[in-house]
C-alpha cells in the first residue's frame, strides 16, 4: 500500500488528470444536492413564516363562459365562518393602468394591474413593507398608492414620494412591498385604497380575490364551504385555492430535477472511473520491469495486486476530495447569492466520497489483477 501511494506521488500530473473526471462527477453531485437542500430549506422557511393556512377565493367562469363577479358582501360572509381568523380582499380596477409619467405610451402597461385593497391585507397574506409605509385610514381616501416589488421595478421607482400617473390622474407612491411568497399576484400590482378607488377610479366594489386564514386544523373544512358561502346562488362560479400547495409542488419539481441532474453526475463519475481504469492499464504496461523486479525480490501476487489497487483507489479518493470541496464551494456561493439559509449536505458529502472510493476500487481491479499475473521472467525480459 505504501508503494502504491508512492506511485501516485511520483506522477503528479498523471494523477491530477486521472482524478479530474472523478472530481467533476463528485463536484456535480455535491453541488446539486447542496443547492437543492438550500432551496428546500428556503421554501420550508417561507412556509414556516407565512403559514400554510391561507386560502384564496376568486371569481371563476360563469355558465356562459364570461368572467363572473364575487358579491360585494362576500368578505363579510366569509368572516361569519366560525374557524376563520382573518379575511381581506382586493378588487381589480378595470380600465385603470399605472405609468411612470403621463407621456408614457398607453400600450406599455408593463403587466401591472391596479387593485383596490382593504387595509388589513398585509396581515392576512403576510406582506411586509420594504420602503415607506402601508395605507392607513387617511391615505385610503386620497390618491396614494403602494407598489408591489415587481411593479416598482418595472416602473423604475425605488423610493416613496414619487408621483405616478394612475387612471389618468396623479397618485403618490407611499410604500413599496417586499416580495410575497403566497400572493405573487400582489407583486405585480399597484394597490390603492378601497374608498379612493370608488370615488376617483370608478371601482364597482366587487372583490376580485379574497384572502382568508383559519386554524390549521380547519383549513380543509373551511375550504369545502367557502364557495357556497361566498356565492350561495352560484358556487360553481367560485374558485378556491391554497397558495402553499404551489410551494409544495415546487419542492416536488425540484426533487424530480435533482434526480435527473444526479443521474448526469453519476454518468460523469462513471466516465471518471473509466479514465482511472485506462490510466492504470497504461501504468501496468509501462511498469512491467518494476513489477518483474519486485516479483523477483520476493513480492507475491497479492502484494502486487494491492499496490496497484491502492494506487487506483488513492487517485479516485483524491478526485473525490477535490470534487467535494468544489461542490461545497459552489453550493455555498449560490446560497449566499440567493440569500438562502446555508445548509451542509452531509449525506451528499459522504455519498460522494464513498462513490469515488468504490469506483476507484472497481476501476483498479482489472489493472491490478493483470499486474499480479505478470510472470517475473517475462516482465524482466520486456525491459
Amino acid at each position: 500500500m505504501r508503494v502504491g501511494l508512492v506511485g501516485v506521488r511520483g506522477r503528479p500530473l498523471r494523477a491530477c488528470l486521472s482524478a479530474l473526471g472523478i472530481a467533476i462527477g463528485v463536484a456535480t453531485m455535491v453541488a446539486i444536492l447542496g443547492i437543492t437542500t438550500g432551496s428546500q430549506a428556503q421554501i420550508n422557511a417561507q412556509l414556516a413564516k407565512v403559514g400554510t393556512n391561507l386560502l384564496t377565493v376568486s371569481a371563476g367562469q360563469s355558465l356562459f363562459g364570461d368572467k363572473s363577479k364575487l358579491p360585494k358582501q362576500s368578505v363579510s360572509m366569509v368572516r361569519r365562518i366560525s374557524p376563520v381568523q382573518s379575511v381581506s380582499a382586493v378588487g381589480a380596477v378595470s380600465g385603470a393602468h399605472v405609468y411612470r409619467t403621463d407621456k408614457t405610451d398607453p400600450n406599455e402597461t408593463g403587466g401591472i394591474s391596479v387593485q383596490a385593497t382593504r387595509l388589513d391585507l398585509p396581515k392576512v397574506i403576510g406582506a411586509t413593507v420594504g420602503k415607506g409605509t402601508w395605507l392607513n385610514a387617511a391615505t385610503t381616501k386620497y390618491p396614494a398608492v403602494v407598489l408591489g416589488s415587481v411593479a416598482s421595478s418595472r416602473l423604475g421607482i425605488d423610493h416613496p414620494g414619487t408621483p405616478v400617473y394612475l387612471g389618468d390622474q396623479w397618485f403618490t407612491v407611499v410604500g413599496i412591498l417586499n416580495p410575497i411568497a403566497l400572493a405573487p399576484e400582489i407583486d405585480t400590482s399597484a394597490l390603492v385604497g378601497w374608498d379612493v378607488a370608488k370615488t376617483r377610479l370608478g371601482f364597482d366594489s366587487h372583490p376580485t380575490t379574497i384572502y382568508e386564514r383559519s386554524t390549521d386544523e380547519a383549513v380543509t373544512d373551511v375550504r369545502s364551504v367557502l364557495a357556497a358561502t361566498v356565492n350561495p346562488a352560484h358556487p360553481e362560479e367560485v374558485s378556491v385555492s391554497r397558495p402553499s400547495e404551489a410551494l409544495n409542488i415546487k419542492q416536488t419539481i425540484n426533487s424530480t430535477l435533482t434526480n435527473l441532474l444526479l443521474g448526469l453526475g453519476a454518468v460523469s463519475l462513471l466516465v471518471g472511473g473509466v479514465g482511472v481504469a485506462n490510466t492504470m492499464v497504461i501504468s501496468v504496461l509501462e511498469r512491467r520491469a518494476e513489477i518483474g523486479l519486485r516479483r523477483a525480490l520476493g513480492a507475491g501476487r497479492g502484494q502486487i495486486r494491492l499496490q496497484f489497487l491502492t494506487e487506483a483507489t488513492a487517485l479516485s479518493c483524491l478526485g473525490g476530495l477535490a470534487g467535494t470541496a468544489l461542490g461545497l464551494a459552489a453550493s455555498t456561493a449560490w446560497a449566499l447569492n440567493q440569500h438562502w439559509p446555508l445548509t451542509f449536505p452531509g449525506q451528499a458529502v459522504l455519498a460522494g466520497l464513498a462513490a469515488a472510493a468504490a469506483i476507484g476500487t472497481f476501476a483498479g481491479l482489472y489493472p491490478a489483477t493483470r499486474a499480479a499475473r505478470t510472470p517475473p521472467a517475462e516482465a524482466l525480459a520486456s525491459n
